[in-house]
């Protein structure tokens, strides 16, 4: 007896989830994508989490904005509040105050999502400036990522903005005062600061439009350019490859890492939980612009204390140090005191921003780098950052100049003068050493190579002498301090040409030429042991 086997005997009908997966790839192609980059490399390192930091918590910002604006009512219009607050019942106030009022008492989870948007949006701030000094100090803004070292910049330069904006939505005392602040800087700008103050707030301030337009640019203008923004980021991010720290089997050419499924998604999906936890049990434990003790924004009236978001004090302390200095010609007022520091706080912030064409225009370095840089192997970059970082620091003080006066019993006027000689003169000492501290480890590198690791055994040799022995550094280890360049200072060609004229070198091309001595002279790098110098110590007897 024989028996056949029907090979056309038609196939089970498919599961849904495959028929729908089927037509999908029949139009878009997504089985051939997702098998070309689904298995992507990604170097793992801890600091590469910063970035993911910044990520998530925008998408936190999303989530929670969109919760809180179908509460929200973006009106100046007056209305007598008969809420569920009592201390402020009977009070006149904006419709914009008094739904902020409602949704922090009477909304379900209300106060919580304001909680969690504006505690996301410190964070998410936070994140983008420790990020950005990340790929500041270790050069991984080089070719060929300039142009996303932009995208990053101007995310944060946008999110302090439409932090700004958002922190003035409440209308309440506190936001009103910034606003007002504000108000006076625009007014500084010469001709056209009237014009731009009467379209902000639609007329003398505070006009019957502030909250709406400063509403629609919040939550619509500027979201929608920082998410085109973060998505050409990530997609050069994908595209060229992500930046690895030097070490064993690390080159330029290759990629040492993870792939992006399952091992890196399931990492980061855990990781956005654990980012999305921790800022709400922050939120639910740490108040933030409790509004309703401020009460509503009257003109006449200033708030105690009145203090922007950390972000913003930089631009705040600018205008506090800065002297009450006046020009009056021809029935018209200059206000420099107000005026300087407007023009002096975004060129201060986008020097950081043009800081990758700046670099590769004076070491003259065209080449792509996948490799990250230790910060300590290029100590002037690392010192201009740290100096900036300073520059900051100091400022910030000086925004909040009357808390630290009245905290501390200081005088205020001793905090001006400390901030106005310290904004020139600390930068300076913070460069200075941060420049000695990068060659002081640089020297301990070299000796930890020749030398290796300290063991902690004490050894006796026969004429009595005691020694300490010392164990050679692991392969991987010394391959990780040791891949890295010590470029040379740009070479101006010999001083006659050929004919024994004397060059003319323009001034440009001095000034370029003296900057990169300055990087990478031979005051600013130890030099790194020869393999002969290696193989002559370590050819002992392995004590020293």
């Amino acid at each position: 007896m024989s028996t056949s086997t029907d090979t056309t005997k038609p196939r089970g009908k498919a599961p849904a989830g495959e028929r729908v997966a089927d037509w999908a790839d029949g139009r878009l192609g997504l089985y051939g994508l997702a098998k070309s980059n689904m298995r992507k490399i990604f170097p793992d390192h801890w600091s590469f989490m910063l970035g993911e930091v910044c990520l998530y918590s925008f998408i936190i910002v999303i989530l929670t904005g969109v919760y809180l604006t179908l509460f929200f009512h973006p009106s100046m219009n007056e209305i007598v509040y008969n809420g569920s607050y009592p201390p402020l019942q009977g009070i006149r106030m904006s419709d914009a105050y008094a739904s902020t009022l409602h949704i922090s008492f009477d909304v379900r989870g209300g106060l919580l999502m304001r909680q969690v948007h504006h505690w996301a949006a410190l964070v998410f701030i936070a994140g983008m400036f420790v990020h950005m000094f990340r790929v500041f100090f270790t050069g991984a803004f080089r070719k060929p990522r300039e142009l996303n070292y932009v995208f990053g910049f101007l995310l944060l330069f946008l999110g302090f903005f439409d932090g700004f904006l958002g922190y003035s939505l409440p209308d309440d005392l506190l936001s009103g005062t910034g606003a007002r602040f504000m108000e006076g800087a625009v007014l500084s700008v010469p001709v056209v600061g009237t014009y731009i103050s009467f379209f902000l707030f639609g007329g003398e301030f505070p006009g019957q439009d502030l909250v709406p337009r400063f509403f629609t640019i919040h939550v619509l203008l500027i979201p929608g350019i920082m998410a085109g923004l973060l998505v050409a980021h990530l997609i050069l991010v994908f595209y060229h490859k992500h930046t690895q720290f030097p070490g064993a089997g690390k080159t330029n050419n290759n990629v040492v890492g993870m792939p992006l499924l399952p091992v890196y998604m399931a990492k980061a999906g855990g990781f956005f939980f654990l980012v999305f936890g921790v800022i709400t049990a922050l939120s639910a434990v740490a108040s933030i612009n409790p509004v309703w003790a401020y009460g509503p924004y009257r003109p006449d009236q200033v708030s105690t204390d009145a203090q922007p978001d950390w972000y913003m004090g930089f631009a705040e302390g600018l205008i506090r140090a800065m002297p009450g200095w006046e020009i009056n010609a021809w029935g018209h007022t200059l206000v420099l005191g107000v005026f300087i520091p407007l023009v002096l706080f975004p060129a201060v912030l986008f020097f950081m921003g043009a800081y990758p064409f700046i670099e590769s225009w004076v070491t003259g370095d065209k080449r792509e780098h996948h490799l990250l840089d230790r910060p300590r192997n290029r100590p002037v970059r690392t010192a201009i950052g740290t100096a900036w970082i300073s520059i900051y620091l100091v400022l910030l003080v000086a925004g909040g100049n009357d808390v630290w006066a009245t905290r501390f019993h200081l005088s205020i006027n001793a905090i001006t003068w400390f901030v106005r000689i310290g904004t020139f003169v600390i930068p300076v000492l913070v460069f200075i050493a941060t420049k000695r501290i990068c060659l002081g480890l640089q020297r301990r590198d070299r000796e930890k190579i020749l030398h290796g690791r300290e063991t902690g055994i004490i050894k006796r040799l026969p004429h009595g002498e005691f020694i300490e022995i010392h164990e050679p550094l692991p392969k991987e280890a010394l391959h990780a301090i040791t891949d890295y360049e010590q470029p040379k200072p740009l070479d101006p060609g010999p001083e006659v040409d050929e004919n024994g004229v004397e060059r003319k070198l323009g001034r440009l091309t001095k000034l370029r030429v003296r900057l990169s001595k300055a990087y990478y002279g031979e005051d600013t790098q130890i030099p790194k042991p020869t393999v002969e110098e290696y193989k002559e110590v370590t050819s002992g007897h392995g004590h020293h």
